[in-house]
C-alpha cells in the first residue's frame, strides 16, 4: 500500500478522529529504528488515499511536542510511500495584525529547540544540504490554490519561529523573536521539516493562529482553562472554526492537481548518491539497528 500524500495533524487533530469527522482504516503504529511511530490512518479524502497521524496521540493531547518521536514518525511515513507531508500546526501569533483563526503558510523557520534529535545521520558525514527553500514550493502552491478557492483568510509567508516547549514563551522570548523577524511561535515543526527532507520528502505547514503570544495583548490570568486566559470566547470560537474547516481544506488539496513529483526535494541528496556515499535504498543511508 502506498500513498504520496500524508498529513500530520495538530493538537487538535485527536478531537477530529474521536468525533469521527476522518473516516478510514487504521492501520497502526509503525516499528522504526528509531522506536514506535504513533498510530497511522489511512483516509479516503475525496477519492484519494491520504495517510493521516496524529502527532500528539489518538485520545487526547497525551504527548507534548518536546517529547514527540519525530525520527519514528517520518521515517513510517516514508516506508509507507509518502512523497509529500501536509504538517498541521496552532501556533501563536507575534504580530497582533495576524487574526486569530486565521490560516497561514509560513515560508521560512527559527529553530529554538534545544534537546531535539535533528538528524537521522548521527555520528556520520551526511545531511549537509542547503536550507532554503525550507519548504517545499511546490506543495506550498498547492496548498495555496486550495485554500484560496474555498475562499478563506490566508497569509502566504512568514517566519515560523520553533520553541522546545511544552511551556509557553516569555515576553522577553517574545521580543527577541520579534526583534528577529518571527511571525508565528510554535513547537512543532523541527525537527519535522529538517528530517522530511534528509530523507527527500517534500514538506509544507499548513498554521492556524491560536492565539497571541506572550505580551503582545495584555490579558489577565484565569486558571484552569487553555492558555490560562490568552483567549476571549470570541477568539476561541475562530479557533475551533478553523480546526473544523481541516478537512475540507485537505480535501480540497487531494483533489488539486500536483506536480511535487518532479520537485527538487527528491533530489536534496544527490550529490551524495554521485559521490557513492549512499545507494538507491534510502533504508541503507542509515545502520540504525532495529530496536
Amino acid at each position: 500500500m502506498t500513498a504520496q500524500l500524508a498529513v500530520i495533524g495538530g493538537s487538535q487533530a485527536y478531537a477530529l478522529l474521536q468525533q469521527g469527522v476522518f473516516h478510514g482504516e487504521r492501520l497502526g503504529c509503525l516499528d522504526t529504528p528509531f522506536g514506535t511511530s504513533q498510530a497511522v490512518w489511512r483516509l479516503d479524502v475525496g477519492g484519494r488515499q491520504v495517510l493521516f497521524m496524529s502527532r500528539h496521540g489518538e485520545k487526547g493531547y497525551t504527548i507534548a511536542a518536546p517529547w514527540v518521536n519525530y525520527r519514528a514518525n517520518i521515517w513510517a511515513l516514508k516506508e509507507l510511500g509518502v512523497q509529500a507531508i501536509i504538517a498541521w500546526s496552532g501556533p501563536g501569533a507575534l504580530d497582533i495584525k495576524i487574526p486569530i483563526g486565521s490560516f497561514v503558510l509560513p515560508d521560512d523557520v527559527m529553530d529554538e529547540t534545544k534537546h531535539r534529535p535533528s538528524s537521522f545521520f548521527e555520528g556520520k558525514g551526511l545531511g549537509f544540504v542547503r536550507q532554503n527553500p525550507v519548504f517545499c514550493p511546490k506543495l506550498r502552491e498547492q496548498i495555496r490554490t486550495a485554500i484560496g478557492s474555498l475562499g478563506l483568510n490566508c497569509l502566504f509567508g512568514g517566519v515560523y519561529v520553533c520553541t522546545e516547549g511544552p511551556r509557553l514563551e516569555t515576553p522577553a522570548e517574545v521580543r527577541k523573536y520579534i526583534l528577529l523577524g518571527g511571525q508565528l511561535v510554535g513547537m512543532t515543526i523541527c525537527p519535522e521539516v529538517f528530517l522530511a527532507r534528509e530523507l527527500e520528502m517534500c514538506y509544507a505547514p499548513i498554521c492556524y493562529v491560536t492565539n497571541y503570544a506572550e505580551g503582545i495583548r495584555e490579558r489577565s490570568f484565569k486558571s484552569g482553562i487553555l492558555f490560562e486566559g490568552l483567549l476571549d470566547e470570541d477568539e476561541s470560537s475562530a479557533v475551533s472554526r478553523a480546526v473544523s474547516l481541516f478537512p475540507t481544506i485537505l480535501e480540497r488539496v487531494a483533489s488539486t492537481e500536483s506536480s511535487i513529483s518532479s520537485c527538487q526535494c527528491h533530489q536534496l541528496m544527490e550529490r551524495y548518491r554521485r559521490q557513492g556515499n549512499i545507494g538507491s535504498d534510502w533504508r541503507t543511508w542509515i545502520d540504525t539497528p532495529r530496536s
